[in-house]
């Protein structure tokens, strides 16, 4: 029987892609094919130049004492300007990366009945499949999935943790409360660049919800008429995403714009999520994200995402509301933003734009 806090949403179970993947394919499944994402057949279309390369952020310059002015003001403008940017020396050691890269791509390779072992159950979402299913009739992302809760301990689901071999289970046990460390050094840095109270952030954020997926793209035979991972943008407060194979797929939306991200050796890639937009009263966006696939390699990711406790209220902080700047965002308890978003599709903003405050029109006599 599975174990844990309270269901924040369910996924129905669908085949796994990459099995699918295995068979001789000329031509994909139909409920694969996203001809609904027009601009997928010219992905990273633009005006022809190089593309623009995310800023890069030193975290060993962040956690100086005293911290370095200059890069403060840098993670600023790359919260403001990208919601993307690319994070050096963030302090988790190599080894443990290297580790959690083999765990995961020694996960993704078990024959199907032993992964299947860890298969969603029913009315759930944490464990192997897909997120986001919602219906018999939608289109599907060409990728298998592994989702779970690691923190806090207690909204874990223990029948997933129980069933993982012990190194796997010591791994991301280490991997997640580095990542949190990590995470919550990077929110207050960022409540010190905005210059808002640190307890608006701290409150909020020191006892949050982490959650991982573990992704994985197969290769495609028709790679442009699919899709990886749908356009959206992430209901987290950040997202830290650690690219295993260092293959390419992760492209941002930037001035209407598709543009692929590299992975870059020894750092994280980390992005806004619709939380923190919201916590930020919109000066931090959210960013439109999707991964595409190719026919030739496979690709894999782990992203953790860390977000608001579940237990809490989000809003726009207090301490950056005045009269000239009213809150942009609806107050609304944690558990049921989650919920929100966990009962449908991706698609792109939709569901951070449902919670914005609507401005009235003046009347004129």
């Amino acid at each position: 029987m599975a174990t844990g806090g309270p269901k924040l949403g369910r996924s129905l179970e669908v085949p796994s892609v990459q099995e699918l993947a295995k068979q001789p394919l000329n031509e994909v499944p139909t409920r694969y094919l996203r001809i609904d994402l027009a601009d997928h057949l010219t992905a990273a279309a633009g005006n022809g130049g190089p593309f623009p390369r995310l800023p890069i952020i030193d975290m060993a310059r962040l956690a100086s004492d005293p911290m370095d002015p200059e890069e403060l003001q840098k993670l600023h403008q790359a919260c403001k300007e990208w919601g993307f940017f690319y994070l050096i020396n963030h302090g988790v050691s190599s080894t443990m990366v290297e580790e959690v890269k083999r765990e995961i791509f020694g996960f993704f390779n078990l024959p199907i009945e032993e992964k299947n072992k860890f298969r969603q159950q029913r009315g759930d979402m944490n464990g192997f499949g897909q997120l986001f299913v919602v219906s018999e009739e939608q289109k599907l992302d060409w990728a298998d999935m592994f989702y779970m809760v690691t923190l806090p301990t207690y909204l874990r689901k223990q029948h997933l943790f129980l069933k993982f071999p012990n190194h796997f289970r010591e791994i991301i046990e280490a991997y997640s409360v580095e990542l949190r460390k990590l995470a919550l050094k990077l929110l207050e840095c960022m409540a010190k660049a905005l210059k808002i109270n640190e307890n608006d952030m701290r409150v909020l954020f020191e006892e949050g919800m982490q959650e991982m997926r573990m992704n994985y793209y197969p290769p495609c035979p028709q790679p442009d008429m699919v899709v990886g991972l749908s356009p959206h943008s992430d209901a987290s407060g950040l997202t830290i995403l650690l690219q295993v194979n260092e293959i390419e797929g992760l492209q941002i939306k930037k001035d209407g714009n598709w543009i692929p991200i590299k992975a870059l050796s020894n750092a994280f890639v980390v992005n806004i999520g619709d939380i923190l937009e919201i916590v930020t009263n919109g000066i931090y966006r959210s960013i439109e994200h999707r991964a595409i696939v190719n026919s030739v390699n496979e690709r894999m990711s782990i992203a953790t995402f860390y977000s608001a406790k579940l237990d809490g209220e989000i809003g726009s902080a207090p301490s950056l509301i005045t009269p000239q700047t009213p809150a942009r965002f609806k107050r609304i308890a944690v558990i049921d933003f989650f919920k929100g978003f966990f009962s449908r599709e991706l698609r792109g903003k939709s569901y951070v734009d449902e919670m914005r405050i609507q401005k009235k029109e003046t009347q004129i006599d």
